[in-house]
């Protein structure tokens, strides 16, 4: 406990808080501890997003996909101290400086790129409805481009879609590439090419998705049942456990167990339907249900 330093007339010992400065003091004397008053309560009261984020003390988070990764420096145009006194002549021209370097570096060839390359990225996590933690890791990838000089002579564009597909298998994110290719406007064939390149040079070796992550997608876009579902989901595992998966596209396999188990459930999922939504052509859903039957045999009635 803090002893509180009296002056030798004062004998009483009531003490008072000061709210707005978290100062102890005497009542009588004035006399102030050592220490501050810590509060202890919760950091913000506020219920909604807004009050919380009125009340916040902290400032907004740090992250990648920002260009200056939120830590934005605002330097004010008028030259008067916190006081609203007017600066010296020589800190006029400090400051005159200061901005004149904040304002250039905002404006540099690497912060442009970074800022473009992430306002695309806003627009293709909105398409795809990407989380966060994707999101960082194609921030992270495109700065690691961008530091091994790789962007020359090459599309901005092509360069972050290719880095979000890497990151979304990265981070088990279930989309495929042409979902990818789709949301950035770039064609396949060109995306497939500076994925392979980045692969080799940034020494990636992500996992193969699973076919099982692309179930629920093509059954909630083809409205099958959920029995269907579960039928599929069981194909499917079985499938892996005899290697019949490997090598495989995932959403072929997914597509193939779907057809596999509507058709045993005689439930009226057309093959052309499965097709449109999972971006499979029909020949190759097909042959892949005849490789399952085939090495599969009895066990995908069970």
């Amino acid at each position: 406990m803090n002893d509180l330093v009296h002056l030798r007339n004062c004998k009483q010992n009531s003490m008072i808080t000061d709210l707005i400065t978290g100062e102890i003091a005497c009542s009588y004397c004035g006399t102030v501890i050592t220490e501050k008053s810590v509060d202890m309560g919760n950091e913000s009261t506020g219920i909604s997003g807004g009050e919380y984020q009125t009340n916040a003390r902290t400032g907004q988070k740090i992250s990648l996909k920002m260009a200056d990764m939120g830590l934005s420096t605002i330097i004010e145009s008028k030259d008067k101290d916190s006081t609203g006194k007017s600066l010296s002549a020589e800190n006029k021209r400090t400051f005159y400086r200061l901005r004149m370097w904040d304002r250039n570096s905002r404006f540099a060839n690497t912060e442009k790129s970074y800022i473009k390359a992430f306002a695309l990225l806003d627009g293709i996590k909105a398409k795809l409805g990407l989380p966060d933690t994707a999101v960082e890791e194609t921030a992270y990838l495109f700065r690691k481009i961008r530091s091994k000089k790789l962007l020359s002579g090459r599309s901005n564009a092509g360069i972050l879609c290719a880095a979000i597909y890497i990151a979304c298998r990265l981070t088990n994110t279930p989309r495929t590439i042409q979902d990818v290719s789709s949301a950035g406007n770039i064609k396949r064939k060109q995306l497939q090419s500076i994925y392979r390149f980045l692969l080799k040079e940034l020494e990636i070796y992500p996992e193969s998705y699973s076919p099982i992550e692309f179930v629920s997608r093509i059954v909630n876009a083809t409205n099958a049942s959920e029995r269907t579902r579960r039928h599929a989901l069981k194909i499917l595992h079985i499938s892996q456990r005899k290697g019949i998966t490997a090598s495989k596209n995932p959403m072929a396999m997914a597509a193939a167990a779907i057809h596999l188990a509507s058709a045993m459930n005689k439930e009226k999922v057309s093959q052309l339907k499965i097709s449109k939504v999972s971006g499979i052509s029909a020949v190759t859903i097909r042959d892949r249900s005849k490789e399952i039957k085939r090495i599969m045999g009895g066990e995908i009635n069970g």
